[in-house]
C-alpha cells in the first residue's frame, strides 16, 4: 500500500482547523517560541536600561528593531529556530542564539552576553507559558465563552414566559419556563467565567534553583529579587518569588480545573438541549444543502450538541491530566512538565471547538411552543403539589379539617393521569375556604410556573 503524503494526525489540525486557528497564535510551538523571544528581548532591554555591567541603554530605534524580532515573528524565524534546534537539541538555547544573532545584526554585539543572562530555561519558559496561556484565554477562549453566555441570556429572555413541563428524575414535575431553564446555564457559566477571568498567571525569574546564585556572583549589590519582580510584572503577568528550578505551576492547575468546571456545565447544557430536541421542545432549523442521515432524508441530527459533548469530554480529560501532572515535580525539577505543557493547546483546542459548536447549535434551534403546550395539557396531575400545599395552609389557618393532604393527593394522582375535569371535581369537593378553592380552580399546568419568568431578571 502506498504511503499517504504528509497529513495532520490531529483533527484540530485537519477538519476542525478553522474553528481553532486563533489559538495557534499563542499555544502552538511557534507561538511559544515567539513568547520566548519576547521574554529574552525584554530581559536584555531591562538589563541595559539599568546600565548593568557597564552596558549602555539601547536607543529607542534599536529597541524597536529588536522588538520587531517577536512582533514580526514569522516563517523565517520559525525555520531559523528549527535549523538551530536540530544542532543544539535544546529549544530555549536556539531562541537565545536567535536573539544574539539579531543583536549582532544591529551592531549590539558588545552587549550580547546579556542575552539570556543568568537565566535557566524555566525562567524563560515560565514567563512564556504565562504570556501565551493568558493571551489565549483572555483573547480567544473567554470571549467565545462569553458569546455563549450572551446567547443563552438572549434565549432565556426570549422564552421567559414559555411554560413547559419540568422533569425531575425524568418524571413529570412542577412546570417551569424554558427561559428560566436556559437561564440557569447562563447564571452558572457567568459565575465560573468570572473566576477564570480573575485567574493568576505566574512566572519565576530566579535562576537555576530559585536562589539568584549566579546573579549575586556576578553583581552582589543589585536587589535581584526586586529587579526580577519588576521585570516579570512589566510583562503584565504575576511574579512567583519562592520556587525550585521551576515555577510550581499551581496557577495552571487552578486555571485548568476552572476551565474543566466550565466544560462540565457546558456538557450538561449540550445533553439537556439534545434531550429537549429529542422531546420535540426545540425544532432544528434546516441548513440548506446539509444532510442529516445518509439513509433517512427526514432527519436533522443534533450534531452541534453531540460534537460539543464529545469534545468537552476530550478537553476535560486533558485538562485533568494537565492539572494532575503539573502539580508535582521531583525535587528541583523533572521534565514531565515540559512534555505535558506541550498539550495545553490541544486541551484548549478541543474546548474551543466545543464552544464553537455550541454557539452555532444554539443559533439553529427554534422553540416548538405547541409541543410544550401539549405536554402540559396531558399532565394535569402536576397540580397535585399546588393543591396539597394550599390545603396545608388552609389547615393551619383553621379553614380546613383534612387529616393528611399529602396522602389525599397521592391517592388521587400517583402513578396515573388525570384530566382538567376530574381535577376540578376533586378541588370543588375539598374542605377548604372559597378563596383558596377559587385560586386552585383557576390554575392550569401552563400557569403554574410561579416566579420562573421573574427569575430571568436575575441574569
Amino acid at each position: 500500500m502506498t504511503a499517504l503524503p504528509p497529513q495532520p494526525l490531529s483533527p484540530l489540525d485537519g477538519r476542525y482547523r478553522p474553528a481553532v486557528t486563533l489559538l495557534a497564535d499563542y499555544l502552538s510551538e511557534a507561538g511559544l517560541n515567539r513568547a520566548r523571544v519576547e521574554v529574552e528581548v525584554e530581559w536584555f532591554i531591562a538589563l541595559t536600561d539599568r546600565g548593568l555591567f557597564g552596558a549602555s541603554p539601547v536607543s529607542a530605534a534599536d529597541k524597536a528593531r529588536l522588538r520587531a524580532l517577536y512582533e514580526d515573528f514569522g516563517q523565517a524565524e520559525i525555520d531559523w529556530l528549527a535549523e538551530r534546534e536540530a544542532i543544539t537539541r535544546h529549544d530555549v538555547k536556539a531562541v537565545e542564539y536567535l536573539v544574539r544573532d539579531r543583536l549582532e545584526s544591529l551592531g549590539l554585539g558588545a552587549a550580547a552576553e546579556l542575552a539570556h543572562f543568568a537565566c535557566t530555561s524555566e525562567d524563560i519558559n515560565s514567563a512564556a507559558y504565562a504570556l501565551t496561556v493568558k493571551r489565549a484565554v483572555t483573547r480567544v477562549w473567554l470571549p467565545k465563552l462569553h458569546a455563549i453566555i450572551d446567547s443563552l441570556t438572549a434565549l432565556a429572555v426570549a422564552h421567559r414566559d414559555a411554560a413547559m413541563l419540568a422533569r425531575t428524575h425524568g418524571q413529570p414535575a412542577t412546570p417551569t419556563t424554558m427561559g428560566k431553564e436556559i437561564g440557569v446555564f447562563a447564571w452558572r457559566l457567568r459565575r465560573v467565567a468570572g473566576q477564570i477571568a480573575a485567574s493568576e498567571y505566574l512566572a519565576k525569574f530566579s535562576g537555576a534553583t530559585g536562589t539568584w546564585s549566579a546573579h549575586l556572583a556576578a553583581e552582589p549589590d543589585v536587589d535581584w529579587p526586586a529587579l526580577a519582580r519588576d521585570f516579570i510584572e512589566s510583562l503584565d503577568i504575576g511574579f512567583n518569588p519562592v520556587t525550585t528550578q521551576i515555577e510550581s505551576h499551581d496557577w495552571q492547575v487552578e486555571l485548568y480545573d476552572r476551565v474543566r468546571h466550565a466544560g462540565g456545565i457546558l456538557h450538561n447544557l449540550a445533553t439537556d438541549v439534545w434531550t429537549y430536541i429529542s422531546q420535540g421542545y426545540f425544532a432544528q432549523i434546516p441548513v440548506a444543502g446539509a444532510t442529516g442521515s445518509s439513509t433517512m432524508p427526514h432527519k436533522i441530527n443534533p450534531i452541534r450538541f453531540e460534537n460539543a459533548e464529545a469534545n468537552l469530554e476530550i478537553a476535560g480529560g486533558l485538562f485533568g491530566t494537565l492539572a494532575q501532572t503539573l502539580v508535582t515535580s521531583r525535587l528541583q525539577r523533572d521534565l514531565t512538565d515540559s512534555t505535558t505543557q506541550r498539550n495545553i493547546g490541544v486541551a484548549f483546542g478541543h474546548s474551543l471547538l466545543a464552544l464553537d459548536n455550541l454557539q452555532r447549535g444554539l443559533g439553529e434551534i427554534s422553540l416548538a411552543q405547541d409541543v410544550l403546550s401539549a405536554d402540559l395539557a396531558a399532565n394535569w396531575e402536576v397540580l397535585a403539589e399546588a393543591i396539597q400545599t394550599v390545603v396545608r395552609a388552609e389547615i393551619t389557618a383553621g379553614r380546613s379539617r383534612i387529616a393528611d393532604p399529602y396522602a389525599l393527593l397521592k391517592d388521587l394522582t400517583r402513578g396515573r393521569r388525570i384530566g382538567a375535569a376530574e381535577l376540578a371535581v376533586f378541588v370543588t369537593g375539598l374542605d377548604i375556604g372559597d378563596a383558596a378553592k377559587a385560586r386552585l380552580l383557576a390554575l392550569t399546568p401552563a400557569t403554574y410556573t410561579g416566579l420562573a419568568s421573574a427569575v430571568v431578571d436575575l441574569l
